[in-house]
Parts: structure tokens; sequence; C-alpha cells
């Protein structure tokens, strides 16, 4: 099960250089259910998972499971729409919790949203999100990437 919130980002935080950045290219096979395939890399390292995700905003069932190269890219030539590229960043919080920020390029270029993954439903709602954070936008599908992609 995936819990998690999604927001805007009405500040950027003062410095990214010290938080781990990872570069992501990700397709997706199908929009419903969501069947997407991701590319991941990070210092030369590069990994490769087909993750599918059940329906719902905040809370969904999720299943993923690593590919090698090749079975990815014999997937990714099944794609419907554009590839979403993005950086990541993994910034601590001062709660406890990870925030995962997302700056995109490509076709969304400029767009800037961050993600905050709960062990609970109760976690998530008594979750307070820090001062650098934006408007929520977890029920807008407008700011999925599955939406992005087309």
């Amino acid at each position: 099960m995936e819990i998690e919130k999604k927001y805007l980002i009405k500040t950027m935080p003062a410095s990214l250089a010290g938080f781990a950045r990872f570069h992501i290219s990700q397709s997706y096979i199908c929009r419903e259910p969501v069947i997407r395939v991701r590319r991941k890399e990070r210092e030369g390292q590069v990994s490769y998972r087909l993750t599918v995700k059940g329906s719902g905003f905040a809370e969904r069932e999720e299943f993923e499971l690593e590919l090698t190269r090749d079975q990815y890219e014999r997937l990714l030539a099944k794609k419907e729409g554009k590839s979403i590229e993005k950086d990541r960043y993994l910034i601590p919080l001062p709660d406890g919790h990870r925030a995962e920020l997302d700056i995109f390029g490509g076709d969304h270029e400029g767009l800037q949203l961050v993600e905050v993954e709960f062990s609970s439903r109760e976690d998530m709602e008594a979750f307070a999100p820090p001062d650098w954070f934006g408007k929520e936008v977890t029920g807008d599908l407008h700011y999925y990437n599955s939406w992005l992609s087309q």
C-alpha cells in the first residue's frame, strides 16, 4: 500500500547540493490501471523498475518489480504518450519524514512537486508540511505523472 501526499513548492530549499539526487525517466504502458516503467540513475548506477498502481490518490495499492535493461527497453517500446523526465532530491524533514522533491524537465520544464510517503493513514493525517511546501495537490489528477505523460 502506498500512502502519500503531494504538494506544489512555495519556496525552494536553500541548497539542494547536499541531498541525494536521482535522474528519473518514466513512461506509461497503461493509465488504468497505472502501469509504468522507470529508469533511475545516480552517480552512474542505473536501475530499472516496473510499477503497477491501483486506483485512488492518497492511498492505493502498489506493486513493483525490478527489471533488466533489456526487459525495460522492450516494455518502453509499448509506452503511451511521452516520457516524463525529472530530477528527484531526497530531503529529510525535521519530523522524521522524507520529502521527494521532483524538478521536471522536457515538456514540463519548471514544474516542481514534492511528495511525502507515510506508514499509515494516521501518520498522514497528523503530518504538518514545512513552510517551503505550497498548495496540496494530492487529489488533483493534473499533477500525477500518468496524466502529465499524455
